[in-house]
């Protein structure tokens, strides 16, 4: 258990008990180790014949037009590691003018806070219209960490700013790197996903930026199963996100579990690491 101060493994924890599951691994991983690999490039598929199909890098797809964004409400979770309660997390999405903004909260609980003390706070703003985000921003407090960052995305000028503190250090940063022309980022993101058709045995890709160079997400559809959860027992679509880089692909698996309905809640998440499982299933839906 005292592997959890390791240094790579904290701040992979920070993704996991953040829950922002998708993509966390991931960005945790680069936005420490900065050798992210470029956006994976796919051929066309209808290429004239002699000629070499042209590469493009994988986009954000427009969400389904019978996809409702979950305005006004609150997921919570409970977290459990082995058979220790790991703590609660919460994800709202809320109206903020023309976008929406996500905001996720995690707090460490029970044994888990006696070994790692966790206190999260992440926030983004999308254009709800195409899904590309604006910015996001999170608080940490992991451990004796205390760090904000925050990243805007300047489209005009095809740039994520990136402006880091590090608080107990009283170290700040500013990095720049280049954009695609729409990106979305580590926690609005598993809403990207909830838009998708997410039909079984497809395998859809996106560019995602947390601050650093642009990763390629692969989302597998994996199955349709039952899950229980404390906040019932749904029908659920089982996807695995992972990316091609060779520096991430060995940090752990990660599952989604999406209710197979138009609302497409994110009903359970597992991440299998090194040290262990983690797993955060529903407790209840709040709106207000």
């Amino acid at each position: 258990m005292i592997r959890f101060r390791n240094s790579l493994q904290s701040r992979t924890a920070f993704a996991l008990i953040a829950f922002v599951c998708v993509t966390a691994v991931f960005a945790a991983s680069v936005q420490h180790g900065k050798k992210a690999a470029a956006p994976d490039l796919s051929p066309t598929p209808a290429a004239p014949a002699g000629e070499k199909p042209a590469l493009v890098a994988p986009s954000i797809a427009q969400p389904r037009a019978e996809y409702q964004f979950p305005v006004g409400q609150t997921y919570v979770y409970g977290g459990e590691w082995r058979i220790f309660n790991a703590g609660t997390a919460t994800l709202r999405v809320e109206q903020a003018g023309r976008e929406n903004r996500v905001v996720a909260t995690a707090n460490a609980a029970g044994t888990v806070a006696l070994l790692y003390h966790v206190q999260d706070r992440l926030e983004s703003f999308f254009d709800p219209s195409n899904f590309c985000s604006h910015s996001t921003s999170r608080h940490l407090e992991e451990g004796f960490r205390r760090v904000e960052t925050s990243i805007t995305f300047d489209y005009q000028h095809g740039k994520a700013l990136l402006d880091h503190k590090n608080i107990k250090k009283k170290e700040s940063k500013h990095e720049e790197h280049e954009i695609p022309g729409c990106v979305t980022d580590m926690l609005s993101s598993v809403f990207y996903v909830a838009s998708l058709p997410l039909l079984q045995g497809k395998t859809y890709s996106f560019p995602i930026n947390d601050g650093g160079p642009t990763l390629t997400v692969m989302v597998h559809v994996e199955a349709r199963e039952a899950v229980k959860t404390p906040a019932g027992t749904f029908n659920a679509i089982r996807v695995q996100p992972e990316t091609s880089s060779s520096v991430l692909r060995d940090k752990g698996k990660i599952w989604i579990w999406y209710s197979d309905d138009a609302a497409r809640v994110p009903v359970q998440m597992r991440a299998r690491m090194s040290w262990g499982t983690l797993t955060f299933s529903l407790l209840r839906i709040e709106k207000k």
